[in-house]
């Protein structure tokens, strides 16, 4: 799949790009796509929610009131959890959300995600850029010379670079990564991929590997 590199302008250069059909190219396979993201999303949870239950409640153990007689249920604690401010029955506990995929599916959702979005066009290359300093107001520029100004944008960088960062910071809908960095998700939740001519090399050689 050919692809046409432009500039920060938003004008075609002249140079086209070979996307390779090893990652590009592929049938996508949702159930990958589907594990990949929920073990993503999994990950994201902290999973320290909590609940005291009816033995970590403090309160009197004494009996509220005279078991027969009262006409009502019998009660042998204020911490039983039909009171208010009784403990929960059954209630969430910390625990870790996080669970194991092999790399090889791994890789093969990654691939089906940049697939998907080859397919509908939705992947862009640049020429390698950088600005001087971190100024939001550059990166604004080159969204809007490439008209991504309200679509969801994810730009995929060969390395970090802190000006290019720091400047997309404060955007909404704007995400800059790393090829290392790159995940089923943000493929997926991104309206468009945005490469460089550097970038599209170290992903290629990224899955070589």
């Amino acid at each position: 799949m050919e692809v046409k590199v432009l500039n920060v302008s938003g004008k075609e250069t002249g140079v086209k790009v070979q996307l390779s059909d090893e990652i590009f190219g592929i049938e996508p396979n949702d159930h990958a796509i589907y594990l990949d993201v929920k073990q993503f999303l999994a990950n994201q949870r902290q999973g320290t929610h909590k609940s005291k239950q009816r033995n970590e409640i403090a309160g009197s153990t004494r009996k509220l009131y005279k078991q027969k007689g009262t006409g009502g249920a019998r009660a042998g604690s204020i911490k039983s959890p039909l009171f208010n401010g009784g403990g929960r029955v059954f209630g969430p506990q910390p625990r870790d959300y996080n669970f194991k995929l092999n790399k090889k599916l791994k890789v093969l959702a990654r691939k089906s995600a940049l697939a998907y979005k080859a397919k509908d066009n939705n992947v862009v290359v640049l020429e390698d850029f950088s600005f001087d300093s971190p100024k939001t107001k550059n990166f604004i520029s080159l969204l809007g010379a490439l008209n991504f100004s309200s679509e969801k944008t994810l730009i995929v960088l060969p390395v970090a670079n802190d000006n290019v960062y720091l400047s997309s910071r404060n955007i909404q809908k704007t995400k800059v990564i790393t090829v290392d960095q790159l995940n089923t998700y943000d493929v997926l939740n991104a309206g468009v991929l945005v490469f460089t001519t550097d970038s599209v090399k170290s992903l290629e050689e990224a899955f070589a590997k």
